[in-house]
């Protein structure tokens, strides 16, 4: 009789444990499908096939561009570059950011504390895990890198923490 109240009681507490789990499991998963389907459904001004991408960009251009990638820190000639002008996408030429928002992050990319505004679209990745602030061209979409709130506080407080490799710069002299 108590051996049966045991392994009921245990039963229960496993029931219990399974309907937890199950729970977490149902609201722990991200509809990416649906996420990349509302990303992907925009139109942009300047749109071309995966192949003509491949045909204008570089590979590293494209991985980072069209495929939303990141460039290893400290590989681009950007990150370090601080002379007047501005920096443009290097897909379809969109002034993206000012050479006089650009600061030393440290972190390896190229970074600044603010966009031309209406140039630069947003968008949130989870593909850490958690959500991030993905930033794109707003003429052709390609993935251009992240916004953080750790910028310099003097200024916006945040940091465009961009790919180096999606860039062009243009000097203003």
């Amino acid at each position: 009789m108590l051996s049966d109240i045991v392994r009921l009681k245990n039963k229960l507490i496993m029931n219990k444990i399974f309907i937890v789990v199950a729970f977490l499991l149902c609201f722990s998963c991200s509809s990416s499908a649906q996420k990349k389907q509302t990303e992907t459904s925009k139109t942009f001004k300047v749109s071309k096939t995966e192949l003509e991408w491949k045909k204008v960009l570089s590979a590293q251009a494209y991985y980072v561009l069209r495929k939303a990638g990141t460039e290893r820190a400290f590989s681009s000639p950007l990150n370090k570059m601080y002379a007047d002008g501005i920096y443009v996408c290097k897909a379809c030429d969109t002034p993206l950011f000012k050479s006089e928002h650009k600061f030393d992050s440290g972190t390896g990319w190229p970074s600044f504390d603010r966009e031309i505004e209406g140039n630069v679209d947003f968008s949130t990745d989870y593909n850490l895990g958690y959500a991030r602030t993905e930033e794109h061209c707003g003429t052709c979409g390609g993935h251009l890198g992240h916004v953080f709130n750790d910028g310099p506080n003097a200024t916006t407080g945040k940091r465009h923490c961009i790919n180096g490799v999606s860039l062009k710069f243009i000097s203003s002299n």
